[in-house]
């Protein structure tokens, strides 16, 4: 089965958020930061079951060259990103 891969605005703000402190830091670590976070997403669509579920119906990736969490939602055949979490920020705001 196939899958659509909808990013909420929350998660494209996360993931922009991220791309501009990493390329603020190194040069190019930015686009690192993006393929990674691509590749992550390409795993999620080809097998959205594979990450396990957490706090009711939400799935969790955790990404492991940098501190984030990809956080979404299977619906039908759609998967929802609802945020790219760097874990490093409160906990507490996590969705």
């Amino acid at each position: 089965m196939t899958y659509k891969l909808i990013l909420k605005s929350n998660a494209h703000k996360d993931l922009a958020d991220g791309i501009e402190y990493y390329q603020s830091q190194k040069k190019g670590l930015g686009l690192q930061f993006l393929k990674c976070v691509q590749k992550f997403f390409d795993r999620i669509s080809k097998n959205p079951f594979h990450y396990s579920l957490k706090s009711n119906q939400f799935r969790e990736a955790y990404i492991q060259k940098f501190p984030y969490v990809i956080i979404y939602q299977i619906i039908e055949s759609e998967i929802i990103i609802f945020s790219v979490f760097n874990t490093h920020q409160n906990p507490q705001r996590k969705p």
